[in-house]
């Protein structure tokens, strides 16, 4: 990956130069309190030209998975290029990381209201601010984010099909998984995809959640990419992952038939057979066992870990086509 950026970075109204270290305050507004809330735009340049990558987090102000992987990613120095440009921001919905809430406090998601407006919501502000201020200065963008309250997502990098550069960047991170999913209207990866930036969205774990083999996964891949474009310096190890990536065209969810208490029986990354018992739902009277079994072969990637479901409820997400 070639970059096609200056010898000086322009960001926020900051001119940096190769070889400057810069912490930068992105803010758009205050707290009702008159409070300002600076979130940290970390910026390290090495004296030697190259990429420009940018590592996001916490566009959903609960997914903490996501903010530890970009804070271990600062804290190890993995983010001191050895050419090119590194920009971390792991926290870009501060407002919501405040309160451990998924949205905005004008209750908007941030990912459904790109590229933002510059007198919109506050949601649509930020949004704005970042594509306008941020992102056309770099060349590929890896988005941490993870699955929603009591959905664990094994670890996986989503990218949009047919993309060449995607798929050679998604099998250099390594995750067990790479789905191909679409692109959502007025989402930050879609209007990456409108201005020509690469993005690779890494979904791991679930809201509220530490967990280490999740944001391992998730450092260690950003490793191995910055190894590829030849910006990690050789003190760190960017180690090849332990299986392939298995790629998935098609999925479907595996729904829950009654209500009542559930348990999964199966590990999250595992493969199933049509069939096979993968789960349990009881009743809490002793009088009702219903076992959830696979109706197709496939990987399991998706658990519900959610102790009482209701009839509908997504349990198990399950690939259902391999590219």
């Amino acid at each position: 990956m070639t970059s096609t950026k200056t010898d000086i970075l322009h960001i926020l109204g900051e001119a940096i130069a190769l070889g400057e270290r810069r912490e930068i305050n992105f803010n758009v507004a205050k707290l009702h309190t008159r409070t300002s809330l600076e979130v940290p735009v970390i910026i390290e340049r090495s004296k030697n030209p190259g990429p420009t990558v940018l590592f996001t987090a916490g566009i959903h102000g609960d997914e903490v998975n996501g903010v530890e992987i970009v804070r271990q990613i600062i804290a190890k120095g993995i983010n001191n290029p050895k050419k090119g440009t590194i920009i971390c921001i792991p926290v870009i919905n501060i407002f919501g990381f405040l309160h451990m809430d998924r949205e905005f406090p004008d209750g908007r998601d941030l990912n459904r209201v790109f590229p933002g407006t510059k007198s919109g919501s506050l949601a649509s502000r930020v949004a704005y601010k970042l594509m306008n201020e941020i992102v056309p200065q770099v060349d590929l963008i890896i988005d941490y984010h993870t699955g929603g309250s009591d959905r664990f997502n094994a670890p996986q990098i989503r990218i949009k099909d047919g993309e060449s550069v995607l798929d050679e960047l998604a099998t250099v991170f390594g995750a067990p998984f790479v789905l191909y999913s679409k692109n959502l209207n007025k989402s930050f990866r879609n209007t990456c995809y409108k201005l020509g930036i690469p993005m690779l969205l890494f979904e791991g774990g679930k809201s509220y959640y530490f967990d280490s083999k999740i944001t391992n996964t998730g450092v260690n891949g950003a490793k191995r990419v910055l190894h590829f474009l030849g910006m990690l310096h050789s003190k760190f190890k960017a180690s090849n992952p332990k299986k392939n990536c298995v790629f998935i065209e098609e999925s479907k969810w595996i729904r829950a038939k009654y209500s009542g208490m559930f348990k999964a029986s199966i590990t999250i990354n595992s493969k199933v057979k049509k069939g096979d018992v993968i789960g349990h739902i009881t009743g809490p009277f002793g009088k009702f066992h219903h076992f959830v079994k696979a109706d197709i072969t496939g990987y399991i990637f998706n658990v519900n870990e959610a102790p009482i479901v209701n009839k509908g409820d997504a349990l198990f997400h399950i690939s259902t086509k391999l590219a």
